[in-house]
């Protein structure tokens, strides 16, 4: 008669050694940093996307943290929010690289070229089930938030414009209707138009807000866009409203008038500048939105373009960059599908290479508005809303 012995795997009593093979591929990503689960190595070191989007951040930056207690506190998953100065000591004393980090204009040029190896590899054909799927989305969601007609647009005050007649000027137009020209003789306002600002201004405050609060439930009702961490929802929103505004703006922008034909209310060039923003932005402005609307775009273009914009890794402080990235690289792959395959030829030809020309001069064009917004103080104080955007 045998005995059991203790290292017999059969015997009832016996415990089963761990093994290394017994250890999961997932087990063994662990954030060195924090413990967290990681996504692979980052700056040479095994990490979670929360440190290592931290990591890039602070050194690009250059910020020096303080630690407000002995510089030993613990950095784990729940706490590792709680002292930054020790988290990137943390993260340099587990071996991360600051030669590693890729600077904003490498990492734009190498998701460029992989967007366009992407474009190159794709097989013709028409528009994969998952591509329509996400253009239903998004033009699901555009009707449901996009008021075109403005009718629920309300503006507490009427916008009032006082003229001083003069040789550049007949008389002023009254609210509502559209300037004929293409320039408005925008050298003239100074010495031919005095705006109350004190009535003009809340007008464009309210319209701002509106708008913006269209923007903010249109990204909301997109799946992938409330699946992302807060932090995240707000940073997209903060990079890429004031830019989806314009596109959607385009949409009731008539080229014939150069107006912008908000339901009862219309828009012009010259409302702009009446309200203290300045020929150095309003021009190109204008520029925009006529080269925008001759382009001839359908409504999935439109809101595969917003979409891109709102898409954004580039923006500042987003944690999950490479899963908005791989977003934008869908929505982009999808808008030059659906352009070579829906859109009719000659006019589109080379229209994706122009739409990308187009987002280019949107990203001048929010950065003037943004310096010029914060430059009418009066703007910015009158809409909550809109200083939260521009912060």
């Amino acid at each position: 008669m045998s005995q059991s012995s203790p290292s017999d795997p059969d015997s009832p009593g016996a415990q089963r050694c761990p093994n290394v093979t017994d250890v999961t591929e997932e087990e063994l990503k662990v954030c060195a940093v924090c413990g967290d689960r990681a996504t692979g190595y980052h700056f040479h070191v095994m990490s979670c996307e929360g440190c290592k989007g931290f990591f890039r951040r602070s050194i690009l930056k250059g910020v020096h943290f303080t630690c407000p207690f002995t510089r030993s506190c613990p950095i784990t998953k729940a706490k590792r929010r709680q002292c930054q100065a020790c988290r990137l000591q943390k993260c340099l004393d587990v071996g991360m690289r600051k030669d590693m980090i890729m600077s904003e204009e490498a990492l734009g040029r190498r998701r460029a070229l992989r967007l366009q190896r992407r474009l190159a590899q794709a097989q013709p054909g028409g528009l994969t089930a998952e591509q329509q799927e996400l253009i239903s989305i998004l033009i699901a969601a555009h009707k449901r938030t996009f008021d075109s007609s403005f009718s629920q647009f309300q503006h507490y005050q009427p916008a009032v414009r006082l003229c001083i007649p003069g040789p550049c000027s007949q008389s002023p137009p009254g609210p509502g209707v559209p300037s004929a020209s293409l320039s408005p003789q925008l050298d003239c306002l100074d010495e031919d138009v005095l705006p109350d600002v004190f009535s003009i201004l809340p007008h464009f405050a309210d319209l701002s807000t509106f708008m913006i609060q269209q923007v903010i439930k249109f990204a909301k009702e997109i799946p992938a866009f409330r699946g992302l961490p807060i932090d995240d929802q707000i940073s997209l929103l903060k990079g890429a409203t004031l830019g989806i505004c314009q596109i959607q703006f385009n949409t009731v922008f008539n080229e014939e008038t150069n107006a912008w034909e908000c339901g009862q209310h219309c828009f012009t060039i010259k409302d702009g500048a009446l309200a203290g923003f300045q020929q150095i932005y309003l021009e190109p402005l204008l520029k925009f939105h006529i080269s925008l609307k001759k382009l001839r775009l359908h409504e999935a273009e439109y809101v595969l373009l917003v979409a891109m914009l709102l898409f954004s890794p580039d923006h500042a402080s987003v944690t999950q960059r490479d899963f908005i990235d791989q977003l934008q690289e869908k929505v982009a792959l999808t808008l030059k599908s659906y352009i070579d395959h829906r859109h009719p030829m000659p006019e589109g030809r080379f229209l994706y290479a122009k739409l990308l020309l187009l987002l280019t001069e949107l990203q001048t064009l929010k950065m003037e508005n943004t310096r010029q917004i914060l430059h009418i103080q009066d703007l910015s104080s009158m809409t909550p809303l809109l200083s939260e955007i521009i912060s």
